[in-house]
């Protein structure tokens, strides 16, 4: 009997993708009409975007795997660069290419914003770490654990929050320490080019899910859009999907929200999250237009992240600011909300026209917070032949494509052992 996956966002697909791979019958069930579920292209006017912008990193093992099984070549599919933390005249973090664990040492001997006592107890925490193992026990706030490391303020706020509130999509005062450990162990922590940035010069659906439903179906499976699933039941020894099946195995790769739509029991496995937001602005400027990176940092302001899309993917003149977790910004009318993001992109673009248009999206949900000691339910849901796939299943990392990307292998790994 074939196997089923139900969503194509990025947990989906890799599920999809490595059961054809070994050899499967895949077919996959989509909502809507586009693959890539919450990292996903969208249309504003004449321009293809991302509902939401992303960047990777040389740590995302099994996705750089899985977009090279499916041809998605990501030498040619993202912009990779060696670490580089920066909010204009505050702040400078870069590795440079030396060998680990030199090239993360350097890169905060070497950074310009914070004095030599803030620089050494930057690296002191580093090797406190890598000495525990990453383990921090209990897990705490990342707030609490900086602070129990007498952690200087500025250091804080110019380098452990912002990636702390970049990683896990969570403030520091309520995201997970021991989750931040891990990001650090394989980033900062791991070999030269894990820390790489990886930036995304195509849309997020091209960059892995769309080449992956190719994949799909040259290896004889399915890939069925606009297809909203109503009815998933088991009858005897299989699992039926609407009229399809009998499928032996199925994968709900499904926002973790949507869980209970499909099998009401599956409910309480993520009914004590919570959700955290993040807020994506396009400004479209005219040609010319440019940041003095493709990435910037935003101390202090509403926006946290500024992207040059004519850098990363062409689209001259447009800048996309990103806003990570809730905060301030979520009291804000959006056109005030963007006229202030306006006059944060003016401080480091001089002589800034005003924009040609301004498109604002919010996804109100787009991750779990990520907060100490979370609950996230297993691979194995319990019932027979059923897996979860998301971001949210059980694992080392936070709400990123890796974590979806993973969270699809091992489902299928856990299938294909069964065979």
């Amino acid at each position: 009997m074939r196997v089923s996956v139900v969503g194509a966002g990025y947990a989906g697909m890799a599920a999809a993708v490595e059961l054809a791979a070994a050899g499967r019958a895949v077919d996959v069930f989509e909502a809507s009409r586009v693959v890539g579920g919450r990292a996903r292209a969208t249309r504003i006017g004449d321009l293809t975007v991302d509902n939401g912008q992303h960047i990777l990193v040389g740590a995302y093992r099994d996705t750089l795997r899985l977009m090279r099984i499916v041809g998605a070549d990501p030498d040619r599919l993202l912009k990779r660069t060696p670490l580089r933390f920066e909010f204009p005249g505050e702040f400078l973090m870069q590795a440079p290419r030396l060998p680990a664990p030199l090239h993360t040492a350097f890169a905060l001997l070497l950074a310009q914003g914070l004095d030599w006592t803030e620089k050494l107890a930057a690296i002191r925490l580093m090797r406190g770490l890598q000495a525990d193992h990453y383990r921090i026990a209990p897990d705490r706030t990342v707030s609490a654990w900086l602070e129990s490391q007498k952690t200087p303020s500025r250091q804080r706020r110019l380098l452990w929050e912002p990636l702390c509130i970049a990683a896990l999509n969570t403030p520091a005062e309520r995201a997970s320490a021991q989750v931040l450990a891990n990001v650090l162990r394989d980033s900062l922590g791991g070999p030269r080019d894990a820390s790489d940035m990886l930036l995304p010069q195509v849309d997020l659906g091209a960059l892995f899910p769309a080449p992956a439903a190719d994949f799909v179906q040259q290896q004889g499976g399915r890939v069925q859009l606009g297809r909203r699933v109503g009815d998933l039941r088991r009858e005897a020894d299989a699992w039926w999907i609407d009229a399809d099946g009998p499928y032996a195995q199925v994968v709900l790769a499904v926002a973790p929200y949507h869980l209970g739509d499909l099998l009401p029991d599956l409910a309480d496995r993520v009914a004590h999250f919570e959700w955290e937001p993040i807020v994506t602005s396009y400004f479209r400027y005219p040609r010319g237009i440019r940041l003095p990176q493709p990435m910037l940092g935003v101390d202090s302001g509403l926006a946290q992240w500024l992207f040059d899309r004519g850098r990363l993917c062409g689209q001259e003149g447009v800048i996309a600011a990103v806003i990570s977790a809730r905060g301030r910004h979520t009291e804000l009318p959006t056109a005030t909300l963007e006229q202030g993001i306006h006059a944060e992109i003016a401080r480091v673009v001089p002589n800034l026209p005003a924009p040609e248009s301004v498109q604002t999206i919010t996804e109100k949900r787009a991750t779990f917070a990520c907060l100490p000691d979370l609950r996230r339910p297993a691979t194995a849901s319990g019932l027979p032949g059923l897996w979860l796939a998301g971001d949210y299943v059980a694992g080392e990392y936070p709400a990123t494509l890796e974590a979806a990307v993973r969270s699809g292998v091992a489902a299928a790994k856990q299938i294909l052992a069964l065979s």
